[in-house]
């Protein structure tokens, strides 16, 4: 048999991965700098940045985020907290929108974020251990209640904390929320301004600040316009769907002549329409209603809804630009961010 008929010995192909080290040769640069560029440092040149960048994307360098994190004592990760049942987070659009925002603001600094729900005390105290532990750099946290001692925790825990909304009017930590006193107002001012006198409204939780907030922009509205605005005008809900029901069956029960409703979100907007529907009860003709986000929901059920829109995706990514501020600094990021809404009118009124 020649030497060319013989059989060849199997050759793998080498797959190891590229080092510091060839990065540094193809750059023409030490570790050092390599490094430098890779953990974000001023303090290198330009032209040397360049080199290593170019090095970096020939050879298809990965740095080692391990190593890197112990050097830097950083993750480059963000835990979203969310104090509730997967059942609201993946029925709601609001936590959507605010997830979206963030995740866009975090991926242009090159954070991953990482989805924790957290629903009682016990589940708080593990999820305070394993923070501790700095397995990330830093909390998101959405829907929080007046009584939610976890912020509580991780500012004395050190951990850089941005909230969505707020716990009360004395919130220490930074938080980012919509103006719901004032879109509320504007809501039920319009409803007045179509000729409704009879007009109800649903809440949300009232531990909430939010939901609190909400509530008092229709009760200032109809005081203004010197409008009735009993307590038997107000029914609480829950921010879901058949809490939006239930709520409307009591509003209708206690008063029959009603003709207008304010529900605090599009969720239980979406509720009540159903319930109005079921009594027989036209909207708008007889029961004009608007509701709160402007989500998918107001513009998907029968008729449109009119609903305050409140910028879910900014204020995701304002959080995710508190909390690096944060990261980066400890205290720039301990601020109220306060953005507006807007009336967006539809069928329903």
């Amino acid at each position: 048999m020649s030497p060319a008929e013989q059989p060849q010995p199997h050759r793998t192909a080498d797959v190891r991965r590229p080092t510091l080290n060839a990065v540094a040769a193809r750059a023409g640069v030490g570790r050092g700098t390599v490094s430098r560029v890779i953990n974000g440092s001023p303090k290198v040149s330009d032209r040397s940045r360049a080199a290593v960048e170019r090095a970096i994307a020939e050879l298809g360098y990965v740095p080692n985020r391990a190593a890197r994190s112990l050097a830097t004592r950083r993750t480059d990760s963000v835990a979203l907290v969310v104090p509730d049942a997967e059942t609201r987070l993946f029925s709601e659009p609001y936590f959507s929108g605010i997830i979206l925002g963030a995740s866009a603001g975090l991926a242009g600094a090159g954070m991953q974020l990482l989805l924790v729900l957290a629903r009682d005390e016990k589940e708080y105290g593990r999820l305070a251990t394993y923070l501790a532990a700095q397995r990330v750099d830093g909390v998101l946290m959405m829907a929080v209640h007046g009584d939610d001692t976890l912020p509580d925790r991780l500012d004395e825990l050190a951990v850089p904390t941005v909230l969505a909304g707020r716990r009360s009017d004395r919130e220490r930590l930074g938080h980012v929320r919509a103006d719901n006193r004032g879109g509320a107002r504007v809501a039920v001012e319009h409803l007045l301004a179509g000729g409704r006198r009879a007009i109800g409204t649903i809440t949300g939780p009232l531990d909430m600040d939010a939901a609190q907030g909400r509530l008092d922009g229709y009760r200032e509205a109809l005081r203004e316009a010197g409008a009735a605005a009993g307590e038997e005008l107000v029914a609480r809900g829950d921010f879901t769907e058949e809490g939006g029901r239930a709520a409307m069956r009591e509003l209708l029960r206690r008063n029959p002549g009603l003709d207008a409703v304010f529900a605090a979100s599009d969720v239980m907007a979406s509720g009540a329409m159903l319930e109005l529907r079921a009594a027989g009860r036209r909207v708008p003709r007889d029961v004009a209603l608007i509701g709160f986000d402007d989500s998918i929901v107001a513009r998907h059920v029968d008729p449109p809804l009119t609903s305050v829109r409140q910028p879910l995706e900014e204020m995701g990514r304002t959080m995710a630009s508190l909390l690096l501020d944060e990261i980066a600094h400890r205290g720039t990021g301990h601020r109220e961010v306060v953005l507006p809404t807007e009336l967006v009118v539809r069928e329903s009124a």
